[in-house]
């Protein structure tokens, strides 16, 4: 045993060592991941570096770092060498953009298999497919809801996970889906009027809707954004299947704000990216057009936040945030 540790250790020291070992642990272990975009803002903070737990569901096909391409076949047809658990409803999840499947996305698993849906003006209502019973007993009475015959629990995860919130950088996620669905473009819920329930009505060619609604297949899983209103996510593509599921976010090695001014005054093309609400924060009473703001963001630019450095997320989470 102590021969093979030293041939193990002399292996180790050596480049080819070192790059099957750097391998192994990328393959099955851990993997660093970078959240690009503000869609679990307050939550994972664009310009977060962390690490994801690679065996949390299972372990995944292992694929070449930046090519992406996989190393062995999918023997399975789940797209894991090993099964495993499932994610669970709460758990924010690394997955495989279903578009994409070469590009990462994190997003909260709000419902499985089963679940029903139905989003509203600054509401998320769930159906949970254990039934009525399991409602009543795992819920408060004053976040359940009656509606269309079955009980429903309103924003479940709200008080768990205060970063969750309804605050829109441009168009509210809402409206923003309803109309992707009259233009033709395809989303993943269906257009429904559910009385009883309290948000605004639209007036759409064929009906009256104020809701929107899904179901989730069995086996995927129904991703949103903590930052609801804007969030690309489940609601306007889809649930993701298990064989997408990559892992769940560890811990944050890095936190570094690297976004320019025009970035977060602006956003791209379609507004995503705007971060008013950060230039507030910086700026203070100041316009966030002026000059003088632009010079302050400039300057705390590439500043490291050492506040959200070694931090785990599964207690980051659960706090109050700092950023709004």
């Amino acid at each position: 045993m102590k021969t093979f540790l030293k041939r193990l250790y002399r292996f180790s020291g050596t480049w080819t060592g070192t790059i099957i070992i750097v391998l192994f642990l990328i393959f099955f272990v851990a993997q660093s991941f970078v959240i690009p975009s503000g869609s679990m803002k307050r939550t994972l903070l664009i310009g977060d570096f962390l690490f994801a737990k690679k065996f949390s569901y299972g372990i995944p096909i292992p694929h070449i770092p930046w090519l992406e391409i996989p190393v062995l076949p999918d023997f399975r047809g789940d797209g894991h060498l090993i099964d495993g658990p499932r994610p669970k409803r709460g758990d924010i999840v690394i997955f495989r953009y279903p578009k994409n499947e070469k590009v990462h996305y994190v997003k909260r698993c709000v419902a499985v298999g089963g679940d029903e849906l139905i989003y509203a003006d600054k509401k998320l209502l769930i159906h949970f497919h254990e039934g009525d019973d399991y409602i009543r007993t795992h819920y408060p009475t004053q976040k359940i809801r009656k509606l269309r015959g079955k009980l429903w629990v309103e924003n479940p995860y709200a008080d768990t996970y205060p970063g969750i919130r309804y605050v829109p950088e441009g168009m509210p996620s809402f409206e923003a889906l309803l109309n992707y669905y009259l233009y033709n473009k395809r989303i993943d819920m269906v257009p429904i009027f559910v009385s009883g329930l309290d948000t605004p009505v639209y007036d759409l060619p064929a009906h009256p809707i104020n809701a929107l609604y899904a179901k989730v297949p069995k086996d995927h899983y129904y991703m949103v954004g903590d930052n609801r209103d804007n969030s690309n996510d489940s609601r306007f593509w889809g649930p993701v299947p298990y064989r997408l599921i990559v892992g769940k976010p560890w811990l944050i090695y890095m936190s570094i704000e690297h976004r320019s001014y025009e970035k977060v005054l602006r956003g791209d093309a379609n507004g995503n990216g705007r971060d008013h609400a950060g230039l507030k924060r910086v700026c203070k009473e100041l316009p966030i057009d002026s000059d003088a703001c632009k010079k302050l963001w400039e300057k705390q630019r590439f500043s490291v936040r050492w506040h959200r450095v070694g931090r785990r997320i599964d207690t980051l989470q659960h706090e109050a945030p700092i950023e709004e």
